[in-house]
């Protein structure tokens, strides 16, 4: 019995190392640091992906030390699903700021980010998004709403730029989830489809839980566009290019960064092949501390980077530099920090402008042969 006991004792002693690091044995201040996306349902292996990427951050400033305003500091991790629901995203930033976070990785999606904005803004606590898109995340005047990714604005232009230019498209059908992201996406696509002189013929919606697009897909088949443009994620957008195919429709499908996992060709199988999909953010190799996270990642999480970890990675260490400038872990304090933000982490060089958007965006663009993603052209803004 005693030796149960001990070895009990030892198991969850470890278990704390290995979240905490070797510092939080003589930590004087604990300081949360909230994370949220989706780690149920549709996108949840992209939810965990950013999740493990703010984890990582964690582990290894614990792991190092820190110390702020003379304070030995332990990072404590406070990860949340929303399940991608707008609803739910809500209740879990009342939730963080009940719990007393210093600041949020998160959310996953515009969908979510957008709403539960709000509740951080009222809390004063900084919220910084490691995939939310949609313009209007960072438009809304709160001065609490940061982004390290592109935006729709710029995405949705890069992809009908290359439609158009490249693909020497003259007409398109668009369909979009009718979610923040994919509603956005799409519409910032058409704006420039039109103003490249471009027809679009049609613009259908459908919703982030769908799985059968046939109805939508027949019509547009008989429209005969040059490209189709899907607004959506990967969950819904494999099964669409998949029906695509079985219906013998020959139009290259054009989508975001919702679309643009690795995941895709075993959502959609030899389909993908007819996807052009961009990324909001440098690829992976490109990036100035890519191959040395890749390789931690992969270490500790035992499987590969697939969409936003290096964002969320970099989100948390911006924070700690905030507290650092700060001298200090108060929210107000670290709020008032993050102007002058001046990083240089995974994705390169960060910066935001005053509305918490990046100075300096990037735009990529991929592919897919054989199931397998490949660059296309990375496109500085």
């Amino acid at each position: 019995m005693l030796i149960r006991i001990y070895r009990n004792i030892c198991v969850s002693s470890l278990s704390m190392f290995l979240v905490f690091g070797v510092s939080h044995v003589n930590a004087d201040e604990i300081a949360k640091i909230g994370h949220v996306g989706p780690v149920t349902g549709g996108s949840a292996h992209l939810g965990k992906d950013t999740e493990n990427g703010a984890r990582l951050a964690i582990e290894e400033i614990n792991s190092k030390g820190l110390v702020i305003g003379g304070q030995k500091v332990l990072l404590k991790f406070d990860p949340q699903d929303d399940a991608g629901d707008p609803r739910q995203a809500t209740q879990i930033a009342q939730r963080l700021v009940d719990d007393k976070v210093v600041a949020v990785v998160g959310h996953m999606t515009s969908g979510t980010s957008i709403p539960a904005s709000k509740i951080y803004s009222d809390a004063g606590i900084v919220q910084i998004s490691p995939a939310a898109t949609n313009p209007v995340y960072t438009q809304q005047g709160f001065k609490t709403a940061y982004r390290v990714v592109a935006t729709d604005a710029q995405q949705g232009p890069a992809l009908a730029d290359y439609a158009s230019k490249i693909l020497h498209a003259r007409s398109v059908a668009i369909v979009d989830d009718a979610t923040a992201y994919g509603q956005g996406l799409a519409n910032e696509f058409e704006k420039r489809a039109k103003a490249n002189g471009m027809s679009v013929l049609s613009h259908d919606a459908t919703n982030d839980k769908a799985v059968d697009f046939r109805a939508i897909l027949t019509k547009i088949k008989g429209e005969k566009p040059d490209v189709i443009m899907y607004g959506g994620m990967d969950a819904t957008g494999g099964p669409f290019a998949k029906q695509e195919e079985q219906l013998a429709i020959s139009s290259k499908i054009l989508g975001g960064d919702g679309l643009c996992a690795t995941t895709l060709s075993q959502l959609a199988g030899d389909a993908a092949d007819n996807v052009v999909c961009s990324i909001a953010g440098e690829p992976l190799q490109k990036m100035a501390g890519g191959a040395a996270f890749e390789k931690r990642f992969d270490g500790r999480f035992g499987q590969a980077v697939q969409l936003n970890a290096p964002f969320s990675y970099d989100a948390v260490y911006i924070i700690v530099e905030a507290m650092k400038r700060a001298n200090s872990i108060d929210p107000a304090r670290i709020l008032a920090a993050m102007p002058a933000t001046d990083y240089s982490g995974v994705l390169g060089k960060i910066q935001f402008d005053s509305r918490g958007d990046l100075r300096n965006s990037v735009i990529s663009l991929y592919r897919y042969k054989g199931g397998i993603q490949q660059l296309i052209d990375v496109v500085k803004l």
